[in-house]
Protein backbone atom coordinates (compact mmCIF):
# COMPACT_ATOMS: atom_id res chain seq x y z
CA UNK A 1 0.00 0.00 0.00
CA UNK A 2 1.37 3.39 -1.00
CA UNK A 3 1.49 6.21 1.49
CA UNK A 4 0.36 9.74 0.72
CA UNK A 5 3.98 10.82 0.28
CA UNK A 6 4.65 8.10 -2.30
CA UNK A 7 1.44 8.95 -4.16
CA UNK A 8 2.38 12.64 -4.25
CA UNK A 9 5.89 11.82 -5.47
CA UNK A 10 4.46 9.64 -8.25
CA UNK A 11 2.10 12.41 -9.32
CA UNK A 12 4.93 14.96 -9.40
CA UNK A 13 7.11 12.62 -11.46
CA UNK A 14 4.30 12.12 -13.99
CA UNK A 15 3.63 15.85 -14.16
CA UNK A 16 7.34 16.58 -14.65
CA UNK A 17 7.50 14.07 -17.53
CA UNK A 18 4.45 15.62 -19.16
CA UNK A 19 5.86 19.14 -18.87
CA UNK A 20 9.19 17.99 -20.32
CA UNK A 21 7.48 16.24 -23.25
CA UNK A 22 5.35 19.32 -23.96
CA UNK A 23 8.37 21.63 -23.80
CA UNK A 24 10.41 19.46 -26.16
CA UNK A 25 7.47 19.14 -28.56
CA UNK A 26 6.91 22.88 -28.72
CA UNK A 27 10.65 23.47 -29.19
CA UNK A 28 10.78 20.98 -32.09
CA UNK A 29 7.78 22.62 -33.74
CA UNK A 30 9.27 26.10 -33.33
CA UNK A 31 12.68 25.12 -34.69
CA UNK A 32 11.30 23.16 -37.64
CA UNK A 33 8.77 25.88 -38.39
CA UNK A 34 11.50 28.50 -38.71
CA UNK A 35 14.01 26.37 -40.63
CA UNK A 36 14.38 26.57 -44.37
CA UNK A 37 12.94 23.68 -46.37
CA UNK A 38 16.32 22.73 -47.81
CA UNK A 39 17.81 22.43 -44.32
CA UNK A 40 15.02 20.09 -43.24
CA UNK A 41 15.33 18.05 -46.44
CA UNK A 42 19.09 17.68 -46.05
CA UNK A 43 18.74 16.66 -42.41
CA UNK A 44 16.15 14.01 -43.27
CA UNK A 45 18.26 12.78 -46.19
CA UNK A 46 21.37 12.46 -44.02
CA UNK A 47 19.37 10.66 -41.33
CA UNK A 48 18.11 8.11 -43.85
CA UNK A 49 21.69 7.38 -44.91
CA UNK A 50 22.82 7.13 -41.29
CA UNK A 51 20.10 4.53 -40.61
CA UNK A 52 21.14 2.57 -43.76
CA UNK A 53 17.83 3.15 -45.57
CA UNK A 54 18.05 3.69 -49.31
CA UNK A 55 16.55 6.97 -50.40
CA UNK A 56 17.38 7.13 -54.12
Amino acid sequence: MMTNTQTLASARTGLGAAVLALTLGVALLAVSGMAQATVLHDAAHDQRHAMAFPCH
